[in-house]
């Protein structure tokens, strides 16, 4: 079986539902993404979202050029020699962001297990047929509304409820986090993320604070890099402290986060780590050091599907993460992703076993690089 051609499609919808501030940065407007086409010679084909930050148009176009001639003429289950292939190629000036190659790889792993009759969890080795679901939030208008969004995570069933904090001060974000806790009780699992908010000391001072709030865990106070801070932040505070999702080039830039205990949990996901080939590295070398790998959100259902595979596949992973609400981001699939009850239940067709909504992807393309 060879690639014989690669399509790479821009695309844009309006995130209607978003007020001003929802990402913090106060100026998103629309989801922009790709979708990512592998044609095979034996009439086999595999198509995922991809992440494109700003611009799906300028990102369409330097992955197009960069990936298509790299994948064409390639057999899709010669998954690990593509891997180093490209690792070796994106370090001879391709250098390209690190949601390239995630779409790629997920597509060679669904055109495998769909020429197996495989859905791709029993292809990657299952460990579970169900998965809990925890959401977790955009930023909130007032400190107030996340007791009420963490109600409503609790009343509809997830397995827990995990904040996004505005950030301007660690006091105001301990509060917001402090009305949560008061608003479930004791018992319900809440996580917190302040997504880089901090220095050391502040980190420190917050991180006490949900210590007493009983949270979870605590995830990227600090920037992912900042690898002497986070190691510092770990050994003082008993709460996991979570991180590496934004390092490039997993499991080797996170090798040392793990055997120095840089943070308690490491992250991966399809579409920042290098596709499920990323992914399950990362997740298997935590697993060596006991470390808990726990799984990103990829934004896009598409991709959150095949999350919830890798998920069905590692052991080391308490739960499958959506940003919330999720019917906020629910388009891309024909049908809502299978969730009740708080819990995700693994597609059970060949391949990723859920349908692309091709009418919503054609109303949104922009460009066909």
């Amino acid at each position: 079986m060879k690639i014989t051609r690669v399509d790479v499609r821009s695309c844009r919808r309006e995130a209607e539902r978003f007020r001003e501030g929802a990402f913090r940065t106060g100026d998103f407007q629309r989801f922009e993404f790709l979708v990512i086409t592998l044609h095979t010679d034996e009439g086999l084909s595999a198509s995922m979202f991809g992440f494109a930050g700003r611009s799906a148009e300028g990102a369409g176009k330097l992955i197009a050029d960069s990936l298509r001639p790299f994948m064409i003429g390639r057999d899709p289950r010669d998954r690990e020699k593509a891997w180093h292939d490209f690792r070796m190629a994106d370090r001879w000036w391709g250098h390209l962001p690190i949601y390239a190659y995630g779409p790629f790889d997920v597509c060679l792993w669904l055109l495998s297990a769909e020429a197996a009759g495989q859905p791709l969890h029993k292809y990657l080795g299952s460990y579970r047929e169900t998965v809990p679901v925890y959401g977790s939030s955009m930023i909130l208008p007032t400190l107030e509304a996340y007791g009420a969004e963490a109600r409503r995570a609790r009343d509809e069933g997830l397995a827990g409820y995990k904040l996004h904090t505005p950030g301007a001060s660690w006091e105001a974000d301990l509060e917001a986090h402090r009305l949560a806790r008061e608003a479930v009780g004791p018992d319900y699992r809440l996580m917190s993320d302040p997504v880089s908010s901090y220095n050391l000391e502040q980190a420190v001072r917050f991180g006490r604070g949900i210590e007493r709030l009983g949270y979870y865990w605590y995830e990227e106070p600090l920037f992912d890099e900042d690898l002497h801070a986070l190691r510092e932040l770990t050994r003082i505070l008993e709460i996991p402290v979570v991180g590496t999702e934004v390092l490039a080039k997993h499991p080797y830039s996170i090798a040392e986060c793990i055997a120095t205990r840089v943070v308690d949990r490491v992250r991966a996901d399809v579409s920042w780590t290098g596709g499920v080939t990323g992914v399950m590295k990362t997740a298997r070398l935590a697993e060596a050091f006991g470390v808990h790998c726990e799984v990103h959100t990829s934004i896009f259902h598409p991709l959150e599907v095949v999350n919830l595979h890798c998920c069905a596949a590692i052991k080391n992973c308490d739960f499958f993460e959506l940003l919330y609400p999720v019917e906020d981001f629910a388009f891309g699939l024909k049908a809502p992703l299978p969730i009740a009850g708080g819990v995700a239940t693994l597609p059970q067709r060949p391949g990723l076993g859920a349908d692309l909504d091709w009418d919503e992807i054609d109303r949104c393309t922009v460009a066909e690089v």
